[in-house]
């Protein structure tokens, strides 16, 4: 009977394993002995991260920044942000300087296996477009034969570009810039034909511009590119706590919980699933080191999903980018949460 006994040891030991609680992590411990959450954001592009009058930063990027904040501090005014161009914010992660980049940043295999860093949940699909001003005349990217493109440093954008009229054997000038308000400058000051970069930044590059009418996105689409949070290697427990903070305003919209209902659904939901991520039942924010309440906390300062989307991106917006993929997947979309128990 000794391998019976074995087994059951080894039984024992692997329910051991899965019941030990969760550790804070170095990452979690930094930030909380900080004080603040440190969010590496964009430099400036509308719907993701901008500042306002006030120099507020406002954009998506900026409220997930917020919310994670809110699920660790239920404070959202408790986070620094730290703009960063293309080719500075991976470093500026690996280094220390922030905690965790919300930043309009594709995952790609090579940037998640030779960085040193980890992405987590896609938030955000899109795809490598280009705009044009309409007098140009252009209505498909082929015609751009010999054409100045404006394109950003450090960016997926670039081989894209490089790689699509390498294909159809069509030439074109490259002109490289570090931010995108330098590229928008060019562009419109006639320095260059085209701009290439990811659709929903020349929607909000175009949203900004003096005479948003006068430029046409050209439909076509030549690449995959879906956002994620990126953090350093080796905190298992900060790459939980942000994938699953990610998951959980997706999740949020599923389950039709919003800023406005979140409280009366806390009150008087019967749903397991309901209660489970608002924290009446509290084993969520248990295995995660934080408030049993967090997202909850989390939905009530910055809203789901759904929310998040409308407030930067909806047709009340200069943006106006309609959902597409970043629909929830009931919807035909392609935005989707793991299951939260």
């Amino acid at each position: 009977m000794s391998w019976f006994r074995g087994l059951a040891a080894a039984a024992v030991a692997a329910y051991a394993a899965i019941i030990t609680p969760a550790v804070a992590g170095p990452t979690l411990d930094a930030v909380r002995a900080r004080g603040t959450l440190v969010c590496g954001i964009h430099t400036g592009v509308a719907g993701f991260a901008l500042p306002d009058s006030r120099g507020v930063w406002q954009g998506m990027d900026a409220d997930l920044c917020r919310g994670l904040a809110v699920a660790i501090f239920n404070d959202a005014s408790k986070v620094r942000f730290v703009g960063l161009s293309s080719s500075t914010r991976f470093t500026a992660l690996g280094s220390g300087e922030i905690d965790v980049l919300f930043r309009t940043s594709t995952q790609t295999m090579l940037r998640d296996t030779t960085l040193g860093l980890r992405h987590a949940v896609t938030y955000f699909y899109d795809g490598h477009g280009f705009m044009v001003r309409n007098t140009l005349g252009v209505s498909r990217v082929a015609e751009l034969n010999g054409a100045t493109i404006c394109l950003i440093q450090g960016t997926t954008n670039e081989q894209v570009t490089a790689d699509y009229f390498r294909s159809i054997n069509v030439p074109f000038r490259p002109v490289v810039f570090e931010r995108t308000d330098q590229a928008s400058e060019a562009l419109q000051a006639g320095r260059c034909d085209a701009f290439g970069t990811d659709a929903s930044q020349l929607a909000g590059v175009r949203s900004s511009m003096p005479r948003p009418a006068d430029w046409t996105i050209l439909t076509e689409r030549f690449s995959k590119e879906p956002y994620g949070a990126y953090l350093r290697r080796g905190d298992e427990e900060w790459f939980d706590l942000v994938r699953w903070y990610t998951y959980a305003v997706i999740e949020a919209e599923e389950q039709g919980i919003t800023r406005a209902n979140a409280e009366e659904q806390r009150r008087t939901s019967v749903n397991p699933n309901t209660r489970r991520l608002l924290g009446v039942t509290p084993e969520l924010g248990q295995s995660l080191k934080i408030d049993p309440a967090w997202a909850y906390n989390v939905v009530r300062a910055i809203g789901n999903y759904g929310e998040l989307y409308d407030r930067h991106f909806g047709p009340q917006t200069p943006v106006n980018l309609p959902r597409g993929p970043n629909n929830l997947w009931t919807n035909g979309g392609l935005v989707y949460a793991l299951p939260l128990r």
